[in-house]
């Protein structure tokens, strides 16, 4: 039986140190994965991911949305490559996601960036979820939905590097020291023609209000 093909009756450990990221395998049927996948592509807000370079924003053919939660109906600001984003509230389908997330992985979130990449040809290059506005050692919790990717980590230090292939609603949540010691990517890849989407749930800690 290949482990990585269902619901999983325990988390897999991926890492083999210095951090915890654990992999639950496909929470969701395919009939609600693809319900999901519709869902979320058809009615998030996507819009192009900025980064500043040199000096400079320059805009990614991949998109991202941020929803979150609101404190006294206010949105608050997430910054990131330099860019500061503005919340927009969650969705309907977006708390229940949010709710079966929490229940699996026994954290809770109070936002998501969302990811849509078009094909296998957009990634992303090596990095950790280090910004100031995360909780300390916070999980992150990542949910797949669309295309099957390949999701590699790489130890800061020993550069020792773990990869997974992330199937369809699949979740993998990381915590702990892990963003401390490893970096993770997404790499391209021109074997993949169908779009994917990524939500990353995550905590923003003491979150500044959009005035």
């Amino acid at each position: 039986m290949n482990l990585f093909s269902s619901l999983l009756d325990e988390p897999i450990s991926i890492l083999p140190n210095d951090g915890e990221v654990l992999y639950y395998g496909e929470i969701f049927s395919p009939e609600d994965s693809d319900f999901y996948f519709r869902q979320l592509l058809n009615t998030i807000p996507w819009q192009h991911d900025q980064a500043m370079v040199l000096g400079q924003i320059i805009e990614t053919k991949r998109k991202v949305a941020w929803c979150a939660d609101t404190i006294d109906n206010k949105p608050f600001s997430y910054s990131y490559s330099g860019v500061t984003r503005y919340s927009q509230p969650f969705s309907p389908e977006l708390l229940s996601l949010k709710k079966l997330v929490e229940q699996h992985s026994g954290e809770t979130y109070n936002s998501c960036l969302l990811n849509l990449y078009h094909s296998g040809e957009e990634g992303m290059a090596w990095h950790s979820d280090g910004e100031d506005d995360l909780k300390e050692r916070g999980a992150i919790a990542s949910l797949s939905f669309g295309a099957e990717r390949k999701f590699s980590f790489k130890h800061k230090f020993s550069k020792e590097v773990v990869a997974l292939q992330l199937k369809v609603a699949s979740l993998l949540v990381m915590k702990g020291n892990t963003q401390q010691y490893w970096l993770h990517s997404l790499p391209p890849t021109k074997t993949v023609t169908e779009p994917r989407i990524n939500l990353t749930f995550r905590t923003i800690d003491k979150p500044e209000l959009k005035i």
